[in-house]
């Protein structure tokens, strides 16, 4: 009888799981799977190295990556931006001093964020935000990607997305056509003042500006620099580093074109 490979064996219980849940902790693996936390963590390091798995630097917790073989299709675009994106936005980060969000398009003009340098202890705002997908009319990263539609598109999606919207939403999405003029004469999308409650969860509200992401023809998500709205202005922060966050942007898109190693 062939003697079998622990370590694969092992790997495949990981990967089932994470497969299954979508985004998985170390304590959530250890439970499904039995295995030592110590023995986890180096089989997903090698995963992460090889981008079976992603890790996100927020909370640790572990998804599937962009080179995880998936039958009849080609790599996952969010696994993808997120790679694509991963160390430009830390470089980004720490040029600014300030949070930078990384956000991929899902469709129908909206946008999920996937990634950020969020930290409570140096930038006061609420961390956890990957997953969230920001209003497409009062967010910096929703307004950024809409506005970088071509003007066909944008008014598709613009026009589906304000169908069922209520109260403040249906006020912005009402409003959008001259927010679209002030982010094209400044060159970046801003956060509607006091929009996202999650923000106040702990610590206190956020301000953003943002930018598209462009990939060749596409736009392929957007990029926002995020920090406490009492600290700064957004005319101070988007003088001191709207060049830096463009050039991010433009950064991301390319080695997300080009599919190369970060």
């Amino acid at each position: 009888m062939t003697k079998l490979n622990r370590s694969v064996e092992r790997s495949m219980k990981i990967l089932e799981v994470v497969s299954g849940s979508g985004v998985t902790s170390l304590a959530f693996l250890a439970e499904q799977t039995g295995l030592p936390k110590p023995t986890i963590m180096r089989i997903c390091a090698t995963l992460v190295s090889q981008r079976w798995l992603t890790q996100s630097r927020n909370d640790s917790r572990y998804r599937i990556g962009s080179r995880f073989p998936r039958l009849g299709a080609a790599p996952d675009s969010i696994d993808a931006l997120v790679e694509a994106g991963s160390s430009e936005i830390i470089r980004l980060s720490e040029l600014t001093g300030l949070g930078v969000d990384l956000a991929a398009a899902i469709g129908n003009g909206r946008v999920e964020i996937v990634d950020t340098t969020r930290k409570f202890s140096e930038h006061g705002i609420f961390p956890d935000c990957i997953g969230f997908r920001p209003s497409p009319f009062r967010s910096a990263l929703g307004s950024a990607f809409l506005a970088a539609l071509d003007a066909d598109e944008r008014a598709d999606v613009s026009a589906k997305l304000a169908l069922n919207t209520k109260g403040q939403e249906r006020k912005a999405a009402l409003s959008l056509p001259e927010k679209l003029k002030e982010i094209r004469a400044r060159g970046f999308a801003t956060r509607e003042y006091g929009y996202w409650g999650r923000g106040v969860d702990y610590g206190g509200i956020p301000s953003a500006i943002s930018v598209a992401i462009r990939a060749s023809s596409r736009v392929v998500g957007a990029l926002s620099l995020v920090w406490l709205a009492e600290r700064q202005s957004v005319d101070d922060v988007a003088t001191a580093h709207l060049e830096r966050l463009t050039l991010a942007g433009e950064v991301i898109g390319r080695h997300f074109t080009s599919g190369s190693d970060i």
